[in-house]
């Protein structure tokens, strides 16, 4: 900890900030790559299946079918790169970018770790500064973004189907986005801000004082509607193979195919972040007053891997809603249970609690 402390103390500000960028960004999307790998190992665990383990590297480094990723990256990128006749070129082009930057981009003001002080100063273990002032807004806004990759995606292709998917994932949207947001307000209201790092330290190092004991119908909204947030199942109305074909990116392939993909899981692990970090202490260590700030990272990342891994079992556990059953579950049931959730909030604390 000296060395790096000493080592801080000689880096520029912009050389830390492209670190921090690099760590971050740089993990999030490893992870989501090694999450395809999980997700198809997953399922075949579940389906007791085998699933992809014959992969290698040099033909004999098997690594126990981790060069699966390497093998689909390569085959993705040497795949025919098919444009549609009528399709919009230049919006077509561009929505995968904006399915993949709003998901990488919301665990920007997320802290993976303990902040600490070096040379009288104190540097955050987060992208952007926590108490930028835009604290916890940010990931919800950003993360509101996302549904904009989709609706391009299918309307730049001019498929019908995929059409369909995009409208489909816009008006779930609104279904569930207000409900998910009062259940982030009831937060922001107890723990007196919308500064993550205040989040967290309200929360403190005992698991029964973490919000998900405090607030666990909140807990219950947040979490189904991530589900919606990140288009998978039992939600995944922009595709729904059963349904409208393979939805929004029925006309994607190669590249723009495989960021689209990298994209849903950049997006859960974000998702997987915002879990942590809301109802789960963030960095906090379990009865750990004062981590080290590895010991804080570890305990991170090992919580928003353990979420990633609930998603996709969830995924290949629960069967997909209906369209209609969405709508009613975000607007009869998630809304008023998150109302709920919050006018008691606010009444305990008028009452002192």
């Amino acid at each position: 900890m000296d060395k790096l402390a000493s080592l801080l103390h000689t880096t520029p500000a912009i050389v830390w900030m492209a670190l921090k960028i690099v760590i971050v960004f740089g993990g999030v999307m490893s992870l989501a790559a090694i999450f395809t790998w999980v997700e198809r190992r997953g399922s075949a665990m579940i389906q007791d299946r085998i699933g992809p383990n014959r992969a290698a590297l040099f033909g004999k480094i098997r690594i126990i079918g981790l060069a699966q990723i390497l093998a689909d990256g390569i085959k993705m990128f040497f795949k025919e790169d098919l444009i549609p006749t009528d399709a919009n070129r230049r919006l077509f082009w561009l929505a995968p970018f904006l399915a993949f930057v709003p998901a990488l981009l919301g665990f920007a003001v997320i802290p993976f770790g303990k902040s600490f002080m070096s040379g009288g100063h104190t540097y955050h273990l987060s992208v952007l500064d926590p108490g930028n002032g835009m604290g916890m807004l940010y990931p919800l806004a950003i993360g509101g973004m996302a549904v904009y990759g989709v609706l391009v995606a299918a309307w730049s292709s001019n498929n019908k189907w995929s059409i369909l998917g995009g409208m489909r994932a816009s008006a779930a949207m609104v279904s569930y986005e207000i409900g998910m947001s009062l259940a982030v307000v009831a937060i922001f209201m107890t723990a007196g801000g919308y500064d993550p790092s205040e989040i967290i330290t309200a929360q403190g190092h005992l698991p029964w004082t973490w919000n998900v004991v405090r607030q666990p119908l909140g807990f219950i909204v947040f979490f189904t509607c991530m589900f919606a947030e990140t288009n998978r199942l039992p939600f995944d109305f922009a595709e729904g193979e059963s349904e409208i074909v393979a939805g929004f990116n029925t006309e994607f392939g190669s590249m723009k195919f495989s960021l689209m993909a990298l994209a849903e899981y950049s997006h859960m692990m974000t998702a997987s972040a915002l879990i942590a970090t809301l109802y789960f202490g963030g960095w906090q260590v379990p009865f750990v007053k004062d981590p080290s700030v590895m010991l804080s990272v570890a305990c991170f990342v090992l919580k928003l891997v353990f979420f990633a891994w609930v998603f996709v079992w969830i995924r290949w556990t629960v069967p997909r809603f209906r369209y209609d059953q969405l709508m009613r579950l975000g607007w009869k049931r998630m809304l008023p249970l998150s109302m709920v959730n919050l006018v008691f909030h606010a009444w305990r604390m008028s009452q002192g609690h």
